[in-house]
């Protein structure tokens, strides 16, 4: 077991002597490095906030504090609201407005290097936190974009090559909310009865401090842990009114994946996705929530009595691999309410609770579901600028490392095949790579490493939102049953949860903005392991 405290052996001493570049493989932080450390004076801001990653000892549980990574913020200009801090070890939620443009100072006071990606914005390649960017202990980097998403959450996080999984791990992310015009006509819950909610899943050591146990076969697999904290707080309990809520639900993990779904049955009542309101609302039995993945539900509690409670849940579902179910079942390694089940081909039949809601109080007034929300427009293979042409991303596996089109990360390196030209719309097939997973592999599908090739991968693109042209699976029944009703394929997305043995076909615009612009699986242990590789668009 290991436990993090953050005095990184070798290459804490490496970082003081500044010779990353040389000594960790692909860590582009060489002295020819281009690193916006001004402002640009024509650059009108709106808002200005100061952001820094650093360390802090904060209260998670009863006890001691936690040692984590934190960003804290300060609102340097704009409307009040920019910024509202949580309590615990998140980062401010950043609140902006379709239209504004933000100004960010962002400083990195951490004795490893460090860069900020803000997941879903549509932003140029300098400002998007491409780790060729990360900075220095004690550097600034500025962050200057347009506001050019639609109302919706987003959020931003650390994403240091080869460190991502660890600084998110240890605090390095927070909520980003956008409204617009078009959603304050609607008049959703808001305030009070606008909240956010980011699911993550840690372990802890006796002391209280952040333990993260990673030998070959769990960096595989992904990090779980086994204690589930909502907001940075485990065992939460927040108080309502008989009336409507809207909760902005973000899966902060690092790998784990929910099945969410209401404690009584209820059916869920989604009114928008990774990037955006939906169209319409949609009622579903559950959501299936990958890493990264966000949705939004409406939460009625009327005609609910104070005093009782409705619980979030994580429901269980089959999977070839263990944590395709949730899994906060008992018996892990005397951990705190042990999430089970952690090796093996598995099947979950324990529900986790996520968050519980109190009914505390009896209102009378309270906001109806609209029929329609925002309007879409709905992209087709017409909208395709190459129609004959679809760009490939094929999960694979080589050398014990997952791959992306059979390559791992090199900092800026593409290939022909993701050269993407400027201001077009493309068709992109995510599959597996079959050949992977049906030869070559000791013991096959049904041992080692052939059951590492039928994970599920949630497959991030930056820059623009894409929309979801179809799925199919192509070994159906069983365990895929388990989860093919909690997909949301309509709306904006950013990240996509592709399951195994699943081919998803996806279209995108790339308008705009030139350079390179990642595309990586969201489970942070496999990008850390090089599942990540560059478009490059021109």
């Amino acid at each position: 077991m290991t436990n993090i405290n953050f005095k990184r052996r070798q290459f804490l001493q490496y970082a003081a002597l500044g010779t990353l570049s040389t000594v960790i493989p692909g860590f582009a932080i060489a002295e020819n490095r281009i690193i916006n450390k001004t402002p640009n004076s024509a650059f009108n801001a709106d808002i200005e906030i100061a952001l820094t990653a650093q360390t802090a000892d904060v209260p998670i549980l009863p006890g001691a504090h936690t040692h984590v990574f934190k960003y804290t913020g300060k609102l340097l200009k704009g409307p009040q609201n920019a910024l509202k801090e949580l309590p615990g070890y998140l980062g401010p939620i950043l609140n902006f407005e379709q239209g504004q443009k933000v100004r960010i100072f962002f400083h990195n006071q951490l004795t490893e290097p460090c860069v900020t990606h803000w997941h879903g914005m549509h932003v140029p390649q300098i400002m998007d936190g491409h780790p060729m960017y990360a900075i220095h202990q004690g550097e600034q980097y500025v962050y200057e974009f347009e506001v050019k998403n639609p109302a919706g959450t987003n959020w931003y996080h650390s994403h240091t090559h080869e460190l991502t999984a660890t600084q998110v791990y240890q605090g390095l992310a927070g909520l980003i909310t956008i409204t617009d015009e078009a959603e304050r006509k609607l008049d959703l819950p808001s305030g009070e009865y606008d909240i956010p909610l980011v699911i993550q899943d840690r372990s802890f050591t006796h002391g209280n401090q952040l333990r993260y146990l990673m030998n070959m076969h769990q960096r595989m697999r992904g990090f779980l842990g086994d204690t589930l904290l909502v907001n940075g707080q485990s065992d939460h309990t927040i108080p309502v009114k008989t009336r409507a809520y809207r909760l902005r639900i973000l899966n902060g993990s690092n790998s784990r994946i929910y099945k969410l779904a209401w404690s009584d049955g209820t059916p869920v009542t989604a009114i928008g996705t990774d990037g955006a309101l939906l169209a319409k609302p949609e009622t579903l039995p559950y959501v299936m929530l990958g890493p990264a993945e966000r949705v939004e539900l409406w939460a009625d509690f009327s005609g609910r009595k104070p005093g009782s409670e409705l619980t979030l849940q994580s429901l269980p579902y089959q999977g070839s691999a263990a944590h395709m179910g949730g899994g906060m079942g008992r018996g892990m390694h005397g951990g705190r309410g042990g999430m089970g089940m952690m090796d093996g081909a598995a099947s979950q039949s324990d529900k986790d609770t996520i968050v519980r809601f109190s009914v505390t109080e009896q209102v009378s007034d309270s906001p109806k579901l609209p029929d329609t929300l925002v309007p879409i427009h709905r992209l087709t293979v017409k909208d395709v600028s190459a129609p004959n042409s679809v760009v490939p991303i094929t999960i694979g596996m080589r050398h014990m490392a997952f791959n992306l089109n059979g390559r791992t990360f090199e900092m800026q390196n593409y290939m022909e095949r993701e050269k993407i030209p400027v201001n077009t719309v493309q068709r992109i097939k995510i599959s597996h790579d079959n050949r992977a997973m049906g030869g070559g592999m000791r013991g096959g599908r049904g041992g080692g490493m052939g059951m590492m090739m039928t994970l599920p991968h949630p497959i991030h693109i930056h820059g623009q939102q894409f929309q979801i042209l179809s799925r199919k699976q192509n070994n159906p029944g069983g365990a895929y049953d388990t989860v093919k009703d909690g997909f949301i394929n309509s709306g904006w997305k950013d990240t996509v949860l592709v399951m195994p043995g699943e081919e998803v076909e996806i279209i995108k615009p790339f308008k705009d903005y030139t350079g390179l612009f990642l595309y990586h699986c969201h489970n942070l242990e496999h990008e850390d392991m090089g599942m990540m590789r560059n478009f490059f668009v021109s």
